[in-house]
């Protein structure tokens, strides 16, 4: 069985959308009950959290950072940078409950200082790797990607090859690309929190997720040897 014959195996997002030729609704309407249930519990606690409530920090912690911590590890492709970034947005989220108040969603307030600490870890990398690159000439192989390649690499499945082909296609992507497939692919975060963390209208998230997609796509084309259309 050869990975080219794997193609039904791929993600949903690589497959047409079938809501990009759909009218577009408000980002209100495409969240569900139980994540408004779970956003005003979110917003009751942080309200104790500006009053000093260390217990309800705990549970907002407890609550969030699971989404936070995958976030940043599929950002940055490190799960220690990404324990790292999260513990830093929830330091955030304590040192501004005195200012917290309810404009927005919970959790569309939250992802907003998660992108824009991400972003900026991830633009560190980037002048830290442009250094680097000067220094170093004899190894241009890029570091960013483990090999995977080992002696029992036989043993590994056709769809873990794709998987990780896959990852390295997303890690790839333009930052905010990245950001919109991670938050609404693997999260599966409202479009609401995707166009507040971006600031970006619906349909340019929705063109950016478009973009995204066939990005990837592309690229799995080029690792499978064959033309994606």
């Amino acid at each position: 069985m050869t990975l080219a014959s794997m193609m039904l195996t791929l993600p949903a997002y690589l497959m047409p959308d079938p809501e990009r030729n759909a009218p577009i609704a408000s980002p209100q309407a495409t969240a569900d009950g139980v994540d408004e249930s779970s956003d005003q519990e979110s917003v009751r606690l942080m309200l104790r959290v500006k009053e000093g409530d260390v217990k309800a920090f705990e549970r907002l912690v407890e609550m969030h950072q699971s989404a936070i911590i995958g976030t940043c590890a599929r950002m940055l492709n490190n799960i220690d940078d990404a324990h790292d970034i999260a513990q830093m947005v929830f330091i955030r989220v304590w040192r501004s409950a005195p200012r917290y108040e309810v404009t927005a969603k919970f959790t569309t307030w939250l992802f907003t200082i998660t992108r824009n600490l991400v972003f900026n870890e991830t633009r560190r990398r980037s002048r830290r790797k442009e250094v680097s690159m000067e220094q170093e000439n004899e190894d241009d192989a890029p570091k960013h990607f483990a090999d995977h390649s080992t002696p029992g690499a036989d043993h590994i499945t056709q769809q873990t090859e794709l998987e990780l082909a896959l990852d390295k296609a997303i890690a790839a992507l333009p930052e905010k690309q990245r950001l919109a497939v991670i938050m609404r692919r693997h999260e599966e975060r409202p479009y609401e929190d995707i166009c507040a963390a971006l600031k970006m209208s619906l349909p340019a998230v929705k063109s950016l997720l478009f973009r995204a997609r066939t990005e990837l796509r592309k690229h799995l084309a080029a690792y499978l040897g064959e033309d994606i259309e």
